[in-house]
């Protein structure tokens, strides 16, 4: 699965959604460097701390700036955790997802490996694989 991590426009959303705190903190170490000669060399240490914050921190959370974090999902094979019903829970990822059986296909068994046909909203499609065997992407 390839990463999007890096691409422009999850990027660009994490850096607008930073900038107002950022310029929070710049705007409070100037208030102390005017009224209260707080020193330029800590202002600058403040500055430079809170924009390596926000860098070391982006590897850690930029799925959460991804709005459309599911469009990989199809193809995924995941275990089945919990089915009742039409519906039930599987692992993909170590993630829990709620899923529901493809046309044609019963409820799953626990521990039973299935693959992504397809999402609606926050629901997978899943089908069993084929001959009950296949290989769960665990990667990030």
């Amino acid at each position: 699965m390839k990463s999007r991590c890096w691409s422009p426009r999850v990027l660009g959303k994490y850096v607008l959604l930073q900038l107002p705190s950022f310029a929070l903190v710049v705007a409070f170490v100037i208030f102390l460097r005017v009224y209260f000669n707080f020193p330029l060399f800590y202002t600058w240490a403040v500055i430079a701390v809170w924009a390596a914050k926000d860098a070391i921190f982006y590897p850690f959370v930029w799925r959460a700036y991804d709005s459309l974090p599911h469009e990989p999902m199809v193809g995924l094979t995941g275990k089945v955790k919990e089915w009742s019903g039409p519906y039930g829970y599987l692992e993909i990822r170590g993630e829990l997802w709620r899923a529901g059986a493809a046309e044609g296909f019963s409820g799953m068994n626990k521990g039973e490996i299935v693959e992504v046909q397809e999402v609606r909203g926050l629901t997978l499609i899943v089908k069993p694989c084929s001959g009950g065997t296949g290989k769960i992407d665990e990667s990030d």
